[in-house]
């Protein structure tokens, strides 16, 4: 947002950054890790169980002062709440039908300077067997590191865990970011229900 960077924008940014954290410490919650040395990167969004992820990984989007995007089904782009979505950073995704989406974000990072897009490998807040390839192509094409983002329900930490380049050999890339992720504990783990 171009608005963050003028002096009052600025201003305001950073008394909403000081609110928000406020109340990701009083929550209990805590940040680790470091953005990667890139000013473009795909965020992996995981484990993602829960609605309270949003907030949780925003909280550290400010922490780290990032704007951070982040993909959602377009069903919570709709009114009333829509423009709030976008707001806070949302990118309407079509489930229904076949989009390229893949093509249309990697021209967006293409596009720009700095940029930073949260993506759920799952696709979904329920359990499922397989995660989706779409974070992985989009950093691959677009040339782009991976960030392992994570929330931590057990120890109540969110944050970066490391930055992972992609190799172009998709199964191998993954076996080392699911280990990453093995000891990741998700609001609602898939044994608990």
């Amino acid at each position: 947002m171009d608005f963050i960077f003028r002096p009052i924008g600025k201003l305001l940014f950073e008394l909403f950054r000081a609110i928000g954290l406020f109340a990701y410490r009083l929550s209990g919650w805590k940040v680790e890790g470091a953005l990667p040395p890139t000013d473009k990167f795909v965020v992996i969004a995981a484990p993602h169980t829960s609605n309270w992820d949003l907030p949780f990984m925003l909280g550290v989007a400010l922490f780290f002062r990032v704007h951070l995007k982040w993909m959602g089904k377009a069903e919570l782009f709709k009114p009333p709440f829509g423009w709030f979505m976008r707001a806070l950073g949302g990118i309407a995704i079509d489930r229904s039908k076949a989009n390229d989406v893949v093509s249309q974000m990697v021209d967006i990072y293409n596009a720009a300077d700095r940029l930073a897009v949260a993506i759920p490998p799952e696709g979904t807040r329920a359990k499922v067997r397989y995660w989706k390839t779409g974070f992985y192509n989009i950093a691959h094409v677009a040339g782009v590191p991976i960030a392992l983002g994570f929330l931590d329900y057990k120890r109540k930490v969110g944050g970066i865990g490391m930055t992972f380049y992609t190799t172009g050999d998709y199964d191998a890339d993954l076996a080392v970011i699911k280990k990453f992720y093995s000891g990741v504990t998700g609001k609602f783990p898939p044994d608990a229900a």
